[in-house]
């Protein structure tokens, strides 16, 4: 057979354009992995400019509450110093009240403030002269005044209904004690809760963002914005998860589900000095990153389409080079094949003449040659004209094309109208019978016109056991003296010289 397009053609893909396409993919994926970076980088800068702003409102307003608180206190201290005076319970109830009370009136949003006596009874209100006519031992706070000592200010609420309020209040109180140590009292103040959402309100924490007041216990006591106080405030969220994580630490950050409104949150959280208090600001995740996802869309689209353009080029380059590499390979084709009838020249020959050569001296196998020779060309020549013989001459190619089938034989054209078949590994007998099919199959051909004669070719046939390098040319001269045998004999006909027997050079 002819020589396959894997012999005489170079690989379907260069190394340029696996270069090309690695280089390109290698690229691409290196832009994808920096960008992916930078977004993870600027994710994580979002997270804490958001943490970081949310710590400052949480410290504005700690300052804020600790500093009210402590006004509250200096009240309260104030006046359990006046009561403890003897000659104060001797004075008129007039000036009583406003010896009493004069230090309360810098707190903010001061409600009403009173004295309880060891039984819980009102014995001085800052409302009225004549002490309200009420008891308060049914207090929390009162009984815990009463029952602990050592307990110092402390906060209770929220609550608005025992004397009408309208607003919601909380409370601060502390125990009076006499010089003994005895318990003989409680003094209360209360605070209005709008003092926390006009302080709240000036705060940013974005459209969707809450700032929350909770006791320890767990109880809400503000939140803004204010439209959904009247859902929240006073209601315990000590047993919520988000809540039982703020009291595992004084003050932290973390993100999850707001057990209020289902949004995904991150909450920034302190407590208030040493009071039972905790300031959480709750964000809105959507608004946090909201800017990211902004930059990180646009980021994506800008590095999508210079992935594509990268890809795109690289997929122009690759086709180009492609282009050059079938035009190197038809190049290549063209000089291992012969024009006219498609089998390999003179060149391809020699070179695979010498490979089967080296191969059959490896293997020690017989290799056989067949030199073919048209018989009477230059007549038919004559008596067909130029396109005849060339036609002629393809013939016989297709001929010798379809009698070889094995992958290692060659057929190849020799000379003008000298062909020759390299058999690797065949010995003289099977050589000739595939040349007594070539020749028959030859001489069967139609005419080339009608009434014509038919093409003939004569064959020699020659075979060598291959000992060395330097005896090749013994074997083709072998076939040569077969082939002017069978011309002489009458042509048509195939002959079969001697083995040849190489020596080791």
């Amino acid at each position: 057979m002819t020589l396959s397009r894997a012999q005489t053609l170079p690989p379907s893909r260069s190394r340029s354009e696996k270069m090309l396409t690695s280089g390109s993919l290698l690229a691409v994926v290196a832009i994808l992995a920096i960008v992916t970076s930078q977004l993870i980088r600027e994710y994580g800068n979002a997270t804490d400019s958001a943490v970081r702003a949310a710590n400052n409102v949480v410290r504005l307003i700690n300052a804020d509450v600790q500093r009210s608180a402590d006004l509250y206190d200096t009240s309260l201290l104030g006046m359990i110093s006046t009561w403890q005076q003897p000659e104060v319970l001797s004075i008129s109830p007039a000036l009583r009240q406003q010896v009493m009370f004069d230090r309360s009136t810098a707190a903010p949003y001061k409600g009403d403030l009173v004295v309880l006596d060891a039984t819980g009874k009102i014995v001085a209100d800052s409302v009225s002269v004549i002490p309200r006519d009420d008891n308060f031992s049914d207090l929390a706070s009162f009984a815990r005044h009463r029952e602990d000592p050592s307990l110092a200010l402390h906060v209770d609420g929220p609550f608005k209904a025992r004397w009408g309020f309208k607003d919601w209040r909380i409370s601060f109180s502390r125990r009076i004690p006499s010089t003994d140590g005895r318990f003989v009292g409680v003094v209360v103040a209360s605070m209005r809760l709008a003092y926390f959402h006009r302080l709240f309100r000036g705060l940013d924490v974005g459209q969707k963002g809450t700032i929350n007041l909770i006791t320890a216990d767990g109880i809400m006591l503000a939140r803004e914005p204010e439209q959904t106080l009247r859902t929240y405030i006073g209601q315990d969220f000590s047993q919520l998860p988000n809540f039982q994580r703020i009291l595992r630490a004084a003050n932290g950050s973390f993100t999850a589900v707001s057990e209020l409104d289902g949004q995904r949150r991150m909450y920034t959280f302190s407590r208030v000095g040493d009071l039972p208090l905790i300031v959480v600001i709750a964000q809105s995740q959507d608004e946090v990153y909201a800017l990211w996802r902004q930059n990180a869309l646009l980021v994506t689209g800008a590095t999508g389409l210079l992935c594509l353009g990268i890809l795109w080029l690289s997929w122009l380059l690759s086709k180009q080079l492609k282009l050059r590499h079938l035009a190197e390979r038809e190049l290549s084709e063209l000089a291992a094949t012969d024009g006219l009838t498609g089998l390999a020249n003179r060149r391809r020959l020699d070179m695979v003449f010498k490979q089967e050569w080296a191969r059959s001296i490896r293997s020690d196998k017989p290799i056989s040659v067949l030199m073919i020779d048209v018989d009477h060309f230059k007549a038919f020549n004559d008596r067909h004209g130029h396109d005849g013989g060339d036609i002629a001459l393809r013939t016989v190619a297709k001929t010798l094309e379809a009698s070889i089938r094995r992958p290692g034989d060659v057929a190849a054209r020799y000379g003008g109208e000298e062909f020759l078949v390299v058999l690797p590994e065949t010995d003289l007998p099977g050589a000739a019978l595939l040349a007594e099919q070539i020749r028959q199959a030859i001489e069967a051909l139609p005419p080339l016109n009608p009434g014509g004669h038919s093409i003939t070719v004569s064959i020699g046939v020659a075979c060598a056991q291959p000992r060395g390098e330097n005896q090749r040319t013994e074997l083709f001269s072998e076939a040569d003296q077969a082939l002017y045998e069978a011309k002489r004999k009458g042509r048509n006909r195939v002959e079969c010289g001697a083995q040849v027997h190489t020596a080791f050079p």
